[in-house]
This record gives structure tokens, C-alpha cells and sequence, in this order.
């Protein structure tokens, strides 16, 4: 697996995503031309009903008198007037809209997922933000009242507008929903949250086919360091008694105390039945070698041969014959036979140089 590749994954959109993402942002553009925000009134006295459009940056009526006629039936019960040119939020909302249209074409080029991500974030805060905004505006609308001035005075009155649906007032019914820029401003950031979405849980895979690809080189190099380790190991390897064969006579290895290895340099293991067998194979080998035999006191451990005396004598039969055994540690109770000799390691290999014994290949 290319890990590059998929580390790429992780952090970039789709060619697809990206051009949709492009024409999200875009379509914002549309909020400049058709109004965000339709509110209607409706009652017996105006059988054809009466409303307004609230645009990016004004509030107009939906006939040319509407918002004339609006004004004066609210000030009939207190209400404030509508004077779009008094409504701070008209003057920031075409930058704001414009900002996003220009940071989402800006996360489409880069093609990065942190990018999408902000933006879409950064849509839903400013969305959640105007709807609170134009409740609040509603609700100040409705309950600020000037009651003094009210030609019509209903004791304990407060009414706020419906910020999506119909709500009655009176013999009034408003109804307020979301026009074209609305539409598409909601179309747009959904497109971002699904985009953000479809994108993250893409950004998922990616990144867990990639942890999966690093666990698994991970599995590997750790496999390669064993092997490299084992391949490289000085040390003596397990001998099955009963069932491995000797690398110089080919005979069944049978009794640990006579069972001796020889570890070459690269770490390769040969194994004895008897300790002339292996010191016939030291004088033929091509390349160094360690000898191992089995601690006398404890016939599990190994210990090198280098560090170890034998003992040589007719007493002891060895399985090739040559007498030879691994002395035990010297003490004054140690009994030895009278013809015996005690030798190291290098004079064992010594005394037998002209056994001429065959090599072993290495």
C-alpha cells in the first residue's frame, strides 16, 4: 500500500467534492438578487393579504404599499416601525454573505478537508446566530410596546411575530418562512454539512487504512528485527534429545552430558553427540566458532567450552569413544579415575588434530 498516497487521503476532498463545494458557495451569490425572508398578514379587512421581503440589505414591501399599510396597523397596538435604514444587521449581512461565498470558493481550491470543515462551521454559527438575532428582533418587536400611543390598548398584550410558521394575532394571521436566498442559504449549508460529513468519515478510512498499513510495517520490521535478531544470535540453541542427530556422525544425540554445539560467527548451530565429535569439527571449520557444552553441576545450562575443563579416561565411554566428559567444578572431595587428565577446551581440540575427522560444510 502506497502510504503516501493514502496520507494524502486523509487530508484532501474528492475532485467531485470539491466542485460541489465551489457551486455551494457560489449559489450565495443569489441572496444578493432575491429577497432571504417573506412575512405575510392576512385578515378579513385585507382579503388579498399584505406582506414584506426581507432582502440582504433592506426590507421591502411585497406590494409597493405594504410596508406603509404594516407600519400603520402597528402603530394602531404600539408597535415600533419598521425603518430598514435603523436596522444595523442590513448593513453587515452583504458582507457576511459575500465573505462566505469567497471563503467557500477559497476551501474548494485548496481541496483541503480542515478547510471544508471550517467553513461549514463557520456557516452554522453565523446561521444559528442571525436566527437568534431575528428572534430577538422579533421579540423586542412585539413586547416593547408603546402603549401610551396605542389606539388600541389591550391590557397585559404582548405578541411576538412567528419565526418560521403562522401564528394569530387579534383577527391577524402572520405567516413567516424562509424565501429563494433563504432556501438557498439553508440548501447551501447543508450541502456543507453533508460534504463535511461524507468527507470526514472518507478522511476515517483513510486514516485507519493508513494506521492499519503502519501497524502492519510496524508488525513487519518487528518480525524483521527477530529474525534478524535469531539469524545473528551467538548462543546455543535447544538440543531434542532422543530425536536430533550429531552434524559430524550422524548418530542420535542421547545424553546431555556428553552433547555439545558449535555457534558460527553468522549465527549458525551445529550440534554433537560427543564432545570429540565437535572438537573434530572446530579443526576442520573454515569460519570462527563458539563451542558450548552443558554445565556438569546442571545439564540444562549452557556455559562455553572455553570456560569449562574435561576430562579424559578408559573409565568413561563416551559415545565415540574417546573418553572425554565435562569435568566437574574442582573441589578436595572431587574423585577423579587414576589414569585420567583434566584438559581445557583448546588442548581437547589439540589432542585430537590428527583425527583427521571430515569437515562440516559452513
Amino acid at each position: 500500500m502506497n502510504t503516501s498516497n493514502t496520507a494524502s487521503d486523509s487530508k484532501n476532498m474528492k475532485g467531485s467534492s470539491r466542485v460541489v463545494l465551489a457551486v455551494a458557495a457560489v449559489a450565495l451569490l443569489i441572496l444578493f438578487t432575491t429577497p432571504i425572508w417573506k412575512i405575510t398578514l392576512e385578515a378579513p379587512q385585507y382579503p388579498e393579504g399584505i406582506g414584506m421581503y426581507i432582502r440582504i440589505d433592506n426590507v421591502t414591501g411585497i406590494k409597493p404599499n405594504d410596508l406603509k399599510n404594516i407600519n400603520q396597523l402597528n402603530h394602531y397596538i404600539g408597535m415600533k416601525e419598521i425603518v430598514p435604514e435603523a436596522i444595523p444587521e442590513l448593513k453587515w449581512m452583504p458582507w457576511i454573505i459575500l465573505g462566505l461565498a469567497v471563503l467557500g470558493v477559497a476551501a474548494a481550491a485548496s481541496g483541503k478537508r480542515p478547510a471544508l470543515y471550517t467553513w461549514t462551521i463557520l456557516f452554522v454559527v453565523i446561521a444559528v446566530v442571525g436566527l437568534v438575532d431575528f428572534y430577538m428582533w422579533e421579540y423586542d418587536y412585539g413586547h416593547d410596546l408603546d402603549l401610551e400611543n396605542a389606539a388600541i390598548q389591550v391590557p397585559g398584550m404582548t405578541y411576538t411575530p412567528p419565526l418560521i410558521g403562522s401564528k394569530k394575532l387579534l383577527n391577524f394571521t402572520a405567516n413567516s418562512w424562509p424565501y429563494i436566498g433563504g432556501w438557498v442559504a439553508f440548501l447551501s449549508m447543508g450541502v456543507g454539512i453533508v460534504l463535511s460529513w461524507t468527507e470526514w468519515k472518507r478522511g476515517k478510512a483513510s486514516r485507519d487504512a493508513s494506521g492499519n498499513a503502519r501497524s502492519a510495517a510496524k508488525v513487519a520490521a518487528s518480525l524483521l528485527a527477530v529474525s534478524l535478531f535469531a539469524g545473528c544470535t551467538t548462543g546455543p540453541a535447544p538440543i531434542h534429545y532422543g530425536e536430533d542427530t550429531c552434524d559430524h556422525c550422524r548418530m542420535v544425540i542421547a545424553e546431555p552430558r556428553f552433547a555439545m554445539e558449535l555457534v558460527t560467527s553468522k549465527g549458525k548451530v551445529y550440534k554433537f553427540d560427543a564432545i570429540e565429535c565437535a572438537a573434530a569439527h572446530e579443526l576442520a571449520a573454515s569460519t570462527d566458532v563458539t563451542a558450548w557444552v552443558h554445565a556438569p553441576e546442571d545439564l540444562e545450562t549452557w556455559i562455553r567450552a572455553a570456560n569449562a575443563e574435561f576430562i579424559q579416561s578408559a573409565e568413561i565411554h563416551s559415545p565415540m569413544g574417546a573418553g572425554l566428559a565435562v569435568a566437574e567444578s574442582r573441589a578436595e572431595t572431587t574423585i577423579y579415575p587414576v589414569d585420567s587428565q583434566l584438559l581445557s577446551w583448546t588442548e581437547v581440540v589439540e589432542s585430537l588434530s590428527t583425527a583427521r575427522a571430515p569437515g562440516i560444510p559452513q
